[in-house]
């Protein structure tokens, strides 16, 4: 693990939880999209350890910013998290029992339902798990809407806003994000299949190394897209189809490395 502990406020760190490097290239066009081996779906790196502490963090202190589901989304999170689990079965790092699992750090994580039957339970169990995040994107009219989702380290965007909003309306105000791409983006996660994931990365600048750094889409555009500092954030971004749901599963693992 990378960085040091050097100080707490409240239940958070203000510390650096740093990769060494970005396993992988930038596509340069948009949306960049590419093929993505199934095996390579769950990524466990150096700092793995340091965030599932950050994640663990921000699930008990603030779940209410970093959790959200609609109810009838429940079939969608309970399909993702026996795929998670089947993945994880299939690693050497984790451990999966019939009433726990055993993650590469030693932690131990419960499946025992607990006495919370609301959804959102099913994706904090997930964020649990792994270290990445996920959104639900459904099919709903003409576009696919955020329907739930574990997002513990947004990069400059708030759940709140986005909860239940079609892809279109996401992503405002990103100013690349025109309906040209919209339609681009729409026919993409129109177009993936069950076991045929994609994959694509962003690539921004940061003057802090907070994984959670949620930003109103209200906030002046020098606030919410940084455009230097002494840190790069990467997104290696995952398009995963769930069989019976039909939703897509978008997974968010995070890097920070120094500039």
């Amino acid at each position: 693990m990378s960085g040091e502990i050097r100080e707490r406020q409240g239940n958070l760190t203000t510390w650096e939880i740093l990769q060494s490097s970005l396993p992988f290239e930038v596509p340069t066009r948009l949306p960049g999209a590419a093929p993505m081996d199934p095996a390579d779906w769950i990524l466990v790196d150096e700092a793995f350890g340091a965030q599932m502490a950050e994640r663990e963090a921000l699930l008990t202190t603030f779940p209410d910013k970093v959790l959200a589901c609609d109810l009838a989304a429940r079939p969608a999170a309970e399909e993702l998290l026996a795929e998670v689990l089947e993945a994880l079965r299939a690693r050497p790092d984790y451990e999966v029992g019939d009433s726990h699992v055993t993650r590469p750090d030693g932690a131990r994580v419960s499946l025992a339902p607990g006495t919370d039957p609301a959804p959102e339970a099913l994706l904090a169990l997930i964020g649990r798990l792994v270290q990445q995040d996920f959104c639900l994107m459904e099919k709903r009219g003409e576009e696919h809407v955020l329907t739930g989702a574990v997002l513990c380290f947004p990069a400059s965007w708030t759940l709140s806003e986005k909860f239940l909003q079609p892809l279109l309306r996401i992503h405002v105000p990103v100013p690349v994000y025109d309906e040209m791409l919209a339609r681009r983006v729409q026919r993409l996660f129109d177009g993936i299949q069950p076991g045929r994931p994609l994959w694509r990365a962003n690539h921004l600048r940061y003057a802090a190394p907070t994984l959670f750094a949620p930003v109103s889409e209200s906030a002046p555009p020098a606030q919410r897209h940084p455009e230097d500092g002494a840190y790069i954030r990467s997104e290696r971004q995952s398009l995963w189809r769930l069989p019976e749901s039909r939703a897509v599963a978008f997974g968010i693992h995070t890097f920070m490395i120094r500039a």
